[in-house]
Formats: structure tokens, C-alpha cells, sequence
């Protein structure tokens, strides 16, 4: 196992050599020699060094698993400067991170993240889901955080190397999994609104189960309101980035006053329907050609592509029994398609629920009852077992990436 990680001993990162106009950070703020200086080092797996820690933490009981609260016993950390590049990964015990008051990230939101999981399969083999679609979304969030791209494979190879040292705290119970939390941020210590010259990338895992508290493939209530708006054209909204979702916070607590599970978020005067609370959304309908219909909402630039969203869409289309498309359809077309009994599921997807069946929207003061489970909740319950069963390595399956 140590020969895998490649352990070494603590020799200082070489260093590229770069030569420059000026060191000050007027100059390395401009766009083509900042350009230059992020791609003067990659990411590197080969080297990574690893320190173990001297004391393990005891396991949650993955019958009473939180979602966020437990921690394994290590992190995988690599840092980026302008002046060196990338620096050699470590894994080291888990614990608090040393940031400065005046950190680019703690003001400025120069951060994003993914969501992913590893999943532990009847077989005893622990496997990881489209990772890599994950490390592309990264790469956008980063370049939209003016953070430097990364070599997505390399970081998934230390990413394996960190589960496969926490590998006992994957849980072996159904709709549990170890969820995988990549993330980035700008530190270098600086008051203004620019390119942080220095970075963080890294990674902690967390044991989790079921998302909702209503437990597994339980339907939720939504809230909608046009008053609130989670993104708009021209905005980040299509990034993974903290400041999507800090804003959403408050709404999600209007939503629970008025009984609502999450907020379905519109946009614009005719009211679209974009996402599900930090889900994507889909309906299942008959359209208005008298066709059995899978619909999502395009991606814009306002909606994160989702790599659940992209997984339901391929395997839709590889059913051939629907039209699967990305349309644009608002509140006024779930009414009608309500209304003329068109309207058969409406259902979220996203990495940390995988399919959550919608039951009803409260739409300002109005509640429109949705069929989902009514109808046996078909499609949903489809998507829902074809993608755990690929998740879990019942069904072998090349979007599932086993950590041997």
C-alpha cells in the first residue's frame, strides 16, 4: 500500500524557473502573464506524501448517519502560489485549516467545490461515480473564481489514494455512501477584488445517508415564488460556488414557514422553472403532441449542469420509449398539464438525494397538487434503481470507477 501511495520523504516542491518583468502584483494582475504563470506547474500525483494520523476517530453507527456531520480521519491537501505552482499532494490527519483574517476567499467568495460520492458494493469493492465529470465542473467553477485549472485525473488518483486510507469509513448499508467533498479557494491574503495569488484545492470525506430527513425516494413540497431568484443570465449560477448558495439559505427558512420541504426556484416574468432547491429538476408528461415526455430545463448559464442530471438523460435516451429533451416550461405550463391530467411525475436529481419524487408546489398562495406517487412515481423509481444499481456495482457499468 505505501508503495502505491508512492510515499517519499519530505524534500522541498521544485520549483519552475520563470522569469519576470516585474514581481509586483500590479503587473502579475495582468491577464496574459497571469495567464502564463497558473500554467507554469501541474498537478501531480506521483509524489504524494502521506502522513497518517496517530489517532483514529471512533465511526458514526451508519444506521443514525447525519448528512455533514462526520468526518473521517484524513484530508488531502495541495497548494497553488503563483510563484511555484503546484505543490506535491499530502494527505494528512484531518483538522482545522491556518487562514489569514484578510484571506481572499473569507471576502471575496474566490472558492467553489464539487459534491460526489464513493460507494461501497455488494461485492466489497468501493467505486467512485463519473469523477471526472465532476473535476470538468471544477475546472469551470475554478475559472469563474479567477482560480488556476488543475489536472482533473491527477487529482482523482489522490482522491482514491485518501478513500482508500479512510476506506473502513464507507458505509456497507444500503442508501449510504461515503460523500466526497473537492474543494477550492483563494488564500492569499489581500483587501481588493482581484485574482487571489495563492490557492488551496482540497478534499474531506464525510460518511453520509439519506439527504432528506423524510428518509429515501420520499416525496417533498416545494415553495415558489417569483420574488426569489437564485440566478440570473450572465451571472455564476452555472458554477459550483459557495456564493450560489449562501443567499438560498434564508429562502429555504421562508419555504419551511410555510410548509414547504424546498423552494422552487423561477426566473424571469414568465415564471421558468429552473431547479429544485440544489437539485435539478425533471418532469415526466404527456406533451402537448399527445407524446410520453422526459423534460428538463436547458442549461443556459443560470442552472448547474448537474452530472446526475446528465446521467438520467443518457439513460432516458438509451429507453427509447420517450422523447427526452431540454425545454423551457414554466409554472403556467405545470398547471395546465395539471389541470388537463397531462402532468404524470415531477422529480429532482442531484448527487446527495440521486431522485426525490415531488408531491405538491405551493405557488405563492396557491397549492397545485402533482401526481407523482399517484401515478407509481414510473419513470422516477426507474432512474432512481438503474442509477444505484451502477452506483453500487450491481450492474457493471463504465460511469462506475472501482478504487482497487
Amino acid at each position: 500500500f505505501r508503495s502505491r501511495l508512492h510515499l517519499c520523504d519530505c524534500m522541498s516542491t521544485s520549483v519552475m524557473a520563470l522569469s519576470w518583468i516585474s514581481s509586483s502584483w500590479k503587473v502579475a494582475r495582468s491577464p496574459l502573464l497571469f495567464r502564463a504563470v497558473r500554467n507554469a506547474s501541474s498537478l501531480k500525483h506521483e509524489g504524494i506524501e502521506v502522513t497518517l494520523t496517530d489517532t483514529r476517530k471512533s465511526k458514526p453507527d451508519s444506521d443514525k448517519l447525519v448528512f455533514g456531520k462526520s468526518f473521517t480521519d484524513h484530508m488531502l491537501l495541495v497548494n497553488w502560489s503563483m510563484e511555484g505552482g503546484w505543490e506535491r499532494p499530502r494527505i494528512v490527519p484531518y483538522g482545522d485549516l491556518t487562514l489569514s483574517p484578510a484571506t481572499s476567499a473569507l471576502h471575496y467568495a474566490t472558492e467553489c467545490f464539487e459534491g460526489m460520492k464513493a460507494y461501497h458494493g455488494m461485492d466489497g469493492r468501493v467505486r467512485l461515480f463519473r469523477p471526472m465529470e465532476n473535476m470538468k465542473r471544477l475546472n469551470v467553477s475554478a475559472h469563474a473564481s479567477s482560480l488556476p485549472e488543475f489536472d482533473g485525473e491527477e487529482f482523482v488518483e489522490c482522491i482514491k489514494d485518501l478513500i482508500r486510507i479512510d476506506r473502513d469509513w464507507v458505509p456497507k448499508q444500503k442508501n449510504c455512501s461515503l460523500y466526497v467533498r473537492p474543494t477550492y479557494i483563494g488564500t492569499q491574503p489581500y483587501l481588493g477584488v482581484a485574482p487571489s495569488g495563492s490557492a488551496l484545492l482540497y478534499c474531506i470525506l464525510c460518511p453520509v445517508g439519506p439527504y432528506f430527513s423524510t428518509g429515501t425516494f420520499n416525496p417533498v413540497s416545494l415553495y415558489a415564488d417569483p420574488e426569489f431568484v437564485r440566478a440570473w443570465p450572465g451571472g455564476a449560477g452555472a458554477s459550483k460556488m459557495g456564493g450560489n448558495y449562501g443567499p438560498t439559505i434564508r429562502i429555504q427558512k421562508v419555504a419551511e414557514s410555510k410548509g414547504c420541504n424546498q423552494v422552487l426556484w423561477l426566473l424571469g416574468d414568465n415564471q421558468e422553472v429552473t431547479e429544485v432547491g440544489t437539485m435539478n429538476v425533471f418532469v415526466h408528461w404527456i406533451n402537448e403532441n399527445g407524446k410520453p415526455e422526459i423534460a428538463t430545463p436547458p442549461l443556459t448559464g443560470t442552472i448547474l449542469p448537474g452530472v446526475t442530471r446528465k446521467s438520467l438523460l443518457e439513460l432516458a435516451k438509451d429507453w427509447g420509449t420517450h422523447e427526452v429533451v431540454e425545454r423551457k416550461f414554466t409554472m403556467e405550463d405545470i398547471r395546465n398539464a395539471v389541470n388537463e391530467k397531462r402532468l404524470l411525475e415531477m422529480f429532482g436529481a442531484g448527487t446527495a438525494c440521486v431522485v426525490c419524487p415531488i408531491s405538491r408546489i405551493l405557488h405563492i398562495n396557491e397549492n397545485i397538487n402533482i401526481p407523482t406517487m399517484d401515478t407509481g412515481a414510473e419513470v422516477a423509481k426507474r432512474f432512481y434503481q438503474e442509477l444505484t444499481d451502477i452506483q453500487y456495482g450491481v450492474t457493471e457499468h463504465k460511469w462506475s470507477i472501482p478504487i482497487e
